[in-house]
């Protein structure tokens, strides 16, 4: 029986928009507007979506990086929503993050070395020697050497720097990494490095990933179950083999549709949608894709559509309902 290790329940997070000299708050942007899943221990949650739909603002919200505007967030049963920054970072032992951008996450004033070390400083992890072997190790645990931790950030390339950012998130043995489009910096060569990489730690520690990304190729390779986000919400929700053999939502089939094919003799249909993502500040009433859908219905113009099983998985659509 799969065990759960985060439980997301009506997760949202709004944004203000201030005008004037006074600041007046005259909207909210909603990048992430009711969401709900779970992530079990030792799986690989993979989360696409176009560019702006609150992928990473989820990721970031999990951890309590960002406040959540309301919803619960439960890891191993306990709500971390509310939890003073003391409690937190306890927690935190347990939940790392592995940034998108190599070249910004990683302090250029310091060496590998003291930013491997400065999780195990601030926890009181390791010290003296038990801590310089601690970094050694990590260094090599990432294929880097012992050698590389007196050198900066700047001295190494852009996959060197995500395998260093991926050392720091492995100090602390962390039970639940998120990574916020972890390769998506890199070139294509370097990626399936860091990846393969990321799949043998999961397998050598027992880790859980939420791996967000936009390269879907990228996803299917890593992921045990993919969830499709649009416009601050999920609409799908799928083991991997199910959501690529048979996607429900017509957002899903359009964006397995751009996905290129490695033949050029396999014909597929490629779906195009029509217009813009809708902004986030003002999403259109009932389901928000309904400006840009094929089958767009009535109900769909006016009642916004739960997340509901349909032939084990999870849809957000009137065309199941």
């Amino acid at each position: 029986m799969k065990q759960s290790l985060v439980e997301v329940r009506n997760l949202k997070k709004y944004f203000p928009i201030k005008k004037g000299i006074f600041g007046r708050t005259a909207g909210h942007v909603r990048a992430v507007d009711g969401l709900d899943f779970t992530i079990y221990k030792g799986e690989t949650l993979g989360l696409v979506g176009e560019s702006g739909c609150g992928k990473s603002t989820t990721g970031r919200t999990l951890l309590q990086l960002l406040h959540p505007t309301e919803g619960q967030v439960y890891y191993q049963g306990r709500n971390l929503v509310g939890l003073s920054p003391a409690e937190l970072r306890k927690v935190r032992k347990d939940m790392q993050m592995v940034f998108q951008d190599p070249y910004a996450s990683l302090d250029p004033r310091l060496t590998v070395f003291d930013i491997i070390a400065e999780p195990l400083e601030i926890h009181n992890a390791a010290q003296g020697k038990e801590k310089t072997r601690r970094v050694e190790e990590l260094l090599n645990t990432v294929g880097l050497s012992s050698y590389h931790a007196k050198r900066y950030v700047h001295e190494f390339s852009g996959g060197q720097r995500q395998r260093i950012g991926i050392a720091r998130a492995l100090a602390l043995n962390p039970m639940l990494i998120v990574a916020d489009e972890p390769v998506s910096a890199l070139d294509v060569s370097i990626q399936s490095q860091v990846i393969n990489l990321m799949q043998d730690l999961q397998e050598q520690f027992d880790l859980t990933y939420l791996f967000i990304a936009h390269d879907l190729s990228v996803v299917k390779h890593i992921s045990t179950r993919i969830g499709v986000m649009y416009l601050g919400r999920l609409v799908e929700l799928a083991d991997k083999r199910d959501l690529f053999d048979s996607p429900k939502h017509p957002y899903t089939r359009a964006l397995l549709s751009a996905v290129p094919s490695p033949s050029p003799l396999i014909k597929k249909e490629r779906i195009v949608l029509q217009g813009d993502v809708p902004s986030p500040a003002n999403p259109p009433s009932g389901c928000t894709f309904h400006p840009r859908c094929s089958e767009c219905m009535d109900i769909c113009k006016t009642d916004k559509p739960e997340l509901m099983k349909v032939e084990g998985r999870y849809v957000a659509c009137h065309l199941y309902s």
